[in-house]
């Protein structure tokens, strides 16, 4: 499939565009890189207030637990979770899913799910790719604990750079969508295909994080909304791999990080480490702090 140039998420479009396809007033984020975006167009005087983050927080008496945090180098250190960095605030894009930009899949039966490489519900497609593992833990950075039953709304593009429920070809489809809750240990891990490299993004996921998984299935309040950046050398030996991906190798070679919209400003926070190969099977590894 080709993309077409409306592929964007919703960057460099003007403040009209961008305060037109902010998220209903129960779930807006403005988050300190857009509003200072927002500003910047608008001068001096547009003051921008940021809300909907109204979760409430999970206590915790568990120990604080060892884990792995992520780098832009794809090495992992065994540190305490007292170190755990929030994630940045970044937009959902055009295509979340959520209701906040047409269709809702949130409320729909099946979607809380571990496996999204296939539709559900009366949609029946399966999505082309090479398999991956998301392992993401959950960690409360104000009691540096896990986040056990936080919830996560993961969705990405397919193998071809299309979103279901939007993108022609897959508008029937739902798959490469799921929420799980997070288990004692904060984890939540999905079953999904590596996403494609479409014109003028880095190859990236997207997620909402929910206090619970009730409040996720009712498209309630989010904690935070964010991307994952996703590692270079994986997306070269990926692409490399699958004919399925041959429009990836192309987009990669026009493509970085500080071209990017969303992670043009920094992706420390928001890059993976990657795990295993092709043969083995490819795992992504991400600490979500909220």
């Amino acid at each position: 499939m080709t993309q077409s140039a409306d592929h964007n998420d919703e960057h460099d479009q003007g403040l009209l565009y961008d305060l037109s396809t902010m998220r209903h007033p129960s779930r807006l984020h403005v988050d300190r890189r857009n509003a200072l975006r927002l500003v910047g167009v608008a001068g001096a005087g547009l003051v921008l207030v940021a809300c909907g983050k109204d979760g409430k927080r999970a206590s915790s008496t568990t120990s604080t637990p060892e884990f792995t945090p992520t780098t832009a180098a794809g090495s992992a250190t065994t540190v305490s979770a007292s170190s755990a960095p929030a994630v940045p605030e970044e937009t959902a894009g055009p295509f979340p899913g959520d209701g906040s930009n047409g269709p809702n899949v949130l409320n729909q039966s099946g979607i809380v799910r571990s496996d999204i490489r296939s539709s559900f519900g009366s949609s029946s497609g399966t999505a082309d790719g090479v398999p991956l593992t998301v392992k993401l833990t959950v960690i409360n950075t104000k009691t540096k604990a896990p986040y056990t039953g936080a919830a996560i709304y993961l969705w990405h593009c397919d193998a071809e750079g299309g979103y279901s429920l939007y993108s022609p070809g897959v508008t029937k489809q739902n798959y490469l969508r799921g929420v799980q809750a997070a288990d004692s240990n904060g984890l939540i891990t999905f079953k999904t295909t590596y996403p494609a490299a479409y014109p003028g993004r880095w190859p990236h996921m997207h997620f909402e994080v929910f206090p619970s998984l009730a409040e996720a299935t009712k498209s309630g309040a989010t904690l935070v909304m964010s991307q994952i950046a996703l590692v270079e050398s994986t997306n070269n030996e990926v692409y490399a791999s699958d004919p399925i991906y041959s429009g990836s190798v192309q987009n990669m070679r026009r493509t970085s990080l500080s071209n990017d919209g969303v992670f043009r400003d920094g992706a420390e926070l928001e890059t993976p480490t990657m795990t295993g190969d092709l043969a083995s099977g490819l795992t992504l590894n991400f600490n979500v702090g909220v």
